[in-house]
């Protein structure tokens, strides 16, 4: 019996451990290119720094395996073929401990394939930079900190999937409850700016100055240096519906700030310089974001949409929509870094672990640079195309599955239709014999002969004689007349 058992038991593990080695489905973007690459034929790769992209890969790797190990009874949240792929290298990866940059390498090429990736027809897509702002603020208001800073409001309902762990959806349709039944859309920024919240107790703290509360929004995250020497941390939390509007593009279609000299502390500039246009400005973005007190350590980064410590230089935000949390992303472009001027090569090996409403497309994403004036004026100059190599786990090989893509099934003929006056007459079925029938061309031609538009109907045409067995059907019993009764 014990034997028997433990045979069970064997087998039922190598039969798990096949399934799970099982090739997931082929990797898909929508009008997208995908190119197979060489590691030769990436520029930088060689140079970078892998122990230390090794050490943020490990850290997106930990939510991941986790994640897997409480879902083994549960049907996963995410089944794209990439999560499955991505976090069977993840449990690799968090059993190697890579001695230096060229281990790294090494294990990175031994798990992945290089694929450049963008949308159908372009070679490059769109970066930018976001910052950890660091802001001046009080628990309490006063004549000085007389801007709110709002946690999410109990009326506020999301439409959309929430994300794991519950966290509130970065897109999708939001609501406010006004009835039982009655859901409309959320007060936007005017609304909100002009108080229809206050009073209600969801104030976390009051900053000085409205440009820094439209910003530290934008960048998701704060610091805020309290009044008493201690420091609040804040993440986003929430956010109100409504579609997120560019205001630095506002001003360029405007021509009040030329394309070239477009930054953030270039629309900072130009709010301060104008006051009243520059409050209308900011409500042209009718989206508001929400925060949370996250509690963190001063010398802790904030956390990212997947729920880890995101690393300056390392870290990136994606489309949720299209990309998985984890997914290595080699970056090559020349960006404003040590000046103004695009003339900083950036090759290095980056990690999507966060993601944002403004951030829409395969080839789209937005580097994180750090916390403080630095970081933010860097981030702020940072809007250039850049070069996208995405890390593909083995088991998923893009060129495979195109060429094994199934095809459309063949097209049916088309139907030929006879002119109604070759239609068969029913009632002679039984006894004529069968008819010649022209070719169809030829009926049809007929049909279409003007001569013929108001020519008598032809006679009728026989069906061809069948023999058929027929079988007496006994009709049912007549209905019994039922009483009726008369109203007197």
């Amino acid at each position: 019996m014990l034997a028997t058992l433990a045979v069970a038991l064997i087998w039922l593990g190598t039969a798990a451990r096949a399934m799970s080695a099982a090739p997931p489905e082929p990797l898909a973007f929508p009008e997208s290119q995908l190119e197979p690459l060489d590691w030769a034929a990436i520029e930088g790769w060689l140079d970078d720094d892998h122990a230390s992209a090794f050490a943020t890969f490990q850290a997106s790797c930990k939510p991941l395996v986790a994640s897997r190990r409480w879902r083994r009874s549960k049907k996963p949240a995410d089944t794209r073929p990439m999560r499955q792929a991505l976090t069977d290298v993840c449990v690799e990866g968090m059993k190697a401990l890579p001695a230096d940059g060229a281990a790294a390498r090494e294990f990175f090429e031994a798990h992945f394939r290089p694929v450049q990736v963008g949308q159908l027809g372009e070679e490059t897509g769109l970066l930018t930079g976001y910052y950890e702002p660091i802001v001046e603020g009080s628990r309490f208001p006063s004549h000085e900190y007389v801007v709110p800073v709002y946690a999410p409001p109990s009326d506020l309902i999301a439409f959309g999937r929430r994300a794991e762990g519950g966290a509130f959806p970065n897109r999708g349709r939001v609501g406010r409850r006004v009835g039982p039944d009655e859901i409309v859309p959320y007060h936007d920024r005017g609304e909100i700016e002009e108080g229809v919240l206050a009073g209600q107790g969801l104030e976390i703290c009051w900053i000085k100055d409205p440009i820094d509360a439209f910003v530290l929004q934008i960048q998701g995250s704060a610091r805020i240096k309290l009044d008493t020497g201690k420091t609040m941390r804040l993440n986003y939390a929430a956010h109100n519906g409504h579609p997120y509007t560019s205001v630095g593009r506002i001003l360029i279609q405007r021509g009040l700030v030329p394309k070239a000299e477009m930054s953030m502390d270039r629309i900072r500039e130009w709010m301060q310089t104008n006051t009243d246009e520059g409050k209308d400005l900011r409500r042209e973005n009718r989206s508001y974001v929400f925060m949370r007190e996250t509690g963190l350590a001063d010398d802790v980064e904030p956390t990212g949409a997947q729920g880890v410590s995101l690393t300056p230089g390392r870290s990136i935000a994606v489309d949720r929509k299209l990309h998985v949390y984890g997914t290595p992303f080699f970056i090559s472009a020349d960006l404003p870094i040590g000046s103004e001027q695009p003339a900083t090569p950036f090759r290095q090996l980056m990690v999507a672990q966060d993601t944002g409403s403004a951030i829409v497309g395969l080839a789209r994403a937005d580097i994180y640079f750090g916390a403080g004036e630095e970081p933010g004026r860097i981030a702020g100059r940072i809007k250039q195309q850049g070069r996208f190599v995405m890390l593909v786990p083995r088991a998923i090989d893009p060129a495979i599955a195109a060429a094994n893509a199934p095809l459309p099934p063949p097209r049916p003929p088309e139907p030929k239709f006879l002119p109604p006056e070759w239609l068969w007459n029913v009632a002679s079925a039984a006894t004529a014999p069968a008819p010649s029938l022209p070719s169809t061309e030829a009926a049809v031609a007929a049909a279409a002969s003007p001569a013929n538009a108001y020519a008598a109907p032809a006679p009728a045409v026989p069906l061809p004689q069948r023999t058929a067995r027929v079988r007496t059907v006994p009709l049912p019993k007549p209905r019994p007349q039922g009483l009726v009764r008369v109203r007197r």
